[in-house]
């Protein structure tokens, strides 16, 4: 019988839970879902489709910037937000394919 051990090292454990720490709401699984799907979205195409209040989706939006999750890039009078690292959507997937949320 083999021995047990963590297999991560205390920084990767911490960077990890705070990542699933911020992406633990609907609104911001929903936000990297339609990031996975273009590149970068303004806050008007977000609110378009999610049908929330423009307040609260800067508000999560925000977080995760701060965070790191996303990046803003502004043209004009737009935002734009892109995902700092696609590898992110990988959380959708496994949401996905999880069969316990079928």
């Amino acid at each position: 019988m083999s021995t047990l051990q963590i297999r991560l090292e205390q920084k990767a454990l911490e960077k990890t839970a705070y990542v699933l720490k911020c992406v633990a709401h609907p609104v911001r699984i929903s936000i990297i879902d339609l990031l996975t799907q273009r590149d970068r979205l303004t806050v008007s195409q977000l609110q378009r489709v999610l049908q929330i209040e423009q307040s609260l989706l800067s508000h999560h939006l925000t977080n995760m910037r701060d965070k790191g999750l996303v990046d803003t890039q502004r043209e004009g009078k737009n935002v734009f937000y892109s995902l700092t690292d696609s590898t992110i959507t990988d959380i959708i997937s496994c949401i996905q394919s999880c069969k316990l949320f079928s």
